[in-house]
C-alpha cells in the first residue's frame, strides 16, 4: 500500500544539542511542510540528548501532525530514551529497533486500529461457537 509519499530518513548527530537540533529543524523543514509528512529518525548515534533536542523532536512531531503526518523514532539509545521517558515525551512517539522496521511502518495497517474481537456475553449453543 505504498501512497507514493515518500519516508525521509534523517540520521540524528552523536550530540543532540540546541545547535544540532536548530540544523535539524532546518534540514528537514520542507519534508514536513509536504502533505502528510513521514519522517523517521535515526538515533542510533545519539549519545547526548539535551532539551533542546527533546524540543527539536517535538517540533517535528507538531509539524508533521498539523498535515497529517508523523515523526517515528528508531534505534533510540538506551542513555537517550530515559531522558523521553523523564521527560515523558516517550508517550508521544512510536519507536522502532530498526530505522527500516520504522519505515515499513508507515506502509503497514496498524492492527491497534480494531478493536479485538467481540466475545458474546451469554452462553451460545455449541453449534455456533467457534473452535
Amino acid at each position: 500500500m505504498n501512497s507514493g509519499r515518500p519516508v525521509v530518513v534523517k540520521r540524528l548527530p552523536e550530540k543532540f544539542s540546541i545547535e544540532q537540533a536548530r540544523n535539524l529543524l532546518l534540514e528537514v523543514d520542507s519534508s514536513l511542510k509536504a502533505d502528510r509528512p513521514r519522517l523517521v529518525l535515526d538515533c542510533s548515534q545519539v549519545r547526548r540528548l539535551d532539551s533542546a533536542g527533546v524540543q527539536a523532536l517535538l517540533l517535528c512531531l507538531e509539524e508533521a501532525m498539523k498535515r497529517n503526518g508523523d515523526v517515528k523514532l528508531a534505534a533510540v539509545p538506551r542513555p537517550a530514551a530515559e531522558i523521553l521517558e523523564l521527560t515523558k515525551v516517550d508517550t508521544l512517539f512510536e519507536f522502532f529497533d530498526t530505522p527500516a522496521e520504522a519505515v515499513n511502518s508507515f506502509y503497514q495497517f496498524p492492527v491497534q486500529a480494531f478493536p479485538a474481537p467481540l466475545q458474546p456475553s451469554y452462553p451460545t449453543p455449541a453449534s455456533e461457537r467457534v473452535a
